[in-house]
């Protein structure tokens, strides 16, 4: 089985983040970046398919050179290969224009499964891979919290996590796009081995030319939407507690919901 993961390289969760000069994203300079986390769970369930199908896993990421790290991570863990989509034209894109192009380097290969993390840590749009998929022609499913391969690997059943502590589970034909969920499986890390055999591995640099795309239809060109401004939330006065009854106090929150907080 043929498998490619998207993965992304987001701001270390952890890190002191500046807002950047022109106020529209964070400040990168000497920032720390990692791989995004369900991106991770979802390179692990790749692997741990392909180690029992005996298949190939694919690593995707656009992005400046930076995102190279991250590639190389993946292929330490396990990867078979990576592919970096570098490319200027790439750059400001959005979910539309990023899963556009992620769309058109999957579809040179004959892939069997695309993983993709449910979300990203930055942006968080969740929508990336059902792009992908709609790009691509083929079903997905999202937060997905399980995946068991059947009939001769041209199925999966599928579970996604739903509210309220309740599951879904469908059976998708395959080829097919799955939104992995955070704490699906236990993300190994890199061994000495794993980290040594990356070196060797290929890592294919990729353009909008070689995938055929109209510079006005990826990065900032594509985009459906614009960040105007970022900015920290701003400090509140705390938390008020309501004193009395539920009657008593009920009425006061209604009172205070419309004057002071002019909501209702």
């Amino acid at each position: 089985m043929k498998i490619a993961v998207c993965v992304k390289q987001v701001p270390d969760t952890e890190a002191r983040l500046r807002v950047a000069g022109d106020g529209r994203w964070v400040d990168e300079e000497n920032l720390p970046f990692v791989i995004n986390e369900s991106d991770e769970y979802a390179l692990e369930e790749a692997l741990q398919i392909a180690e029992r199908t005996v298949g190939e896993v694919v690593v995707l990421s656009i992005g400046p050179a930076r995102v190279r790290e991250a590639l190389r991570k993946c292929l330490a863990l396990g990867a078979h290969r990576a592919m970096h989509l570098s490319d200027e034209a790439f750059a400001g894109g959005d979910a539309m224009a990023t899963g556009r192009a992620l769309a058109a380097a999957i579809a040179r290969e004959g892939f069997d499964l695309v993983l993709t993390g449910s979300q990203s840590d930055d942006v968080g749009s969740g929508s990336t891979g059902s792009i992908v998929a709609g790009h691509l022609g083929w079903p997905h499913a999202w937060l997905v919290m399980g995946v068991e391969l059947e009939e001769g690997n041209s199925s999966a059943k599928v579970t996604r996590e739903m509210e309220s502590g309740m599951n879904e589970v469908l059976r998708i034909q395959l080829p097919a796009v799955l939104e992995i969920q955070a704490g699906l499986n236990h993300p190994r890390y890199a061994s000495l081995k794993g980290i040594m055999q990356a070196k060797k591995k290929e890592m294919a640099e990729v353009s909008a030319a070689d995938l055929g795309l109209d510079g006005a239809a990826i990065g900032a060109s594509g985009a459906t939407v614009e960040i105007l401004s970022v900015a920290f939330p701003e400090s509140g006065e705390g938390a008020r507690i309501i004193e009395g009854d539920a009657s008593s106090a009920a009425q006061e929150l209604v009172d205070r919901l419309q004057k002071e907080a002019r909501v209702l």
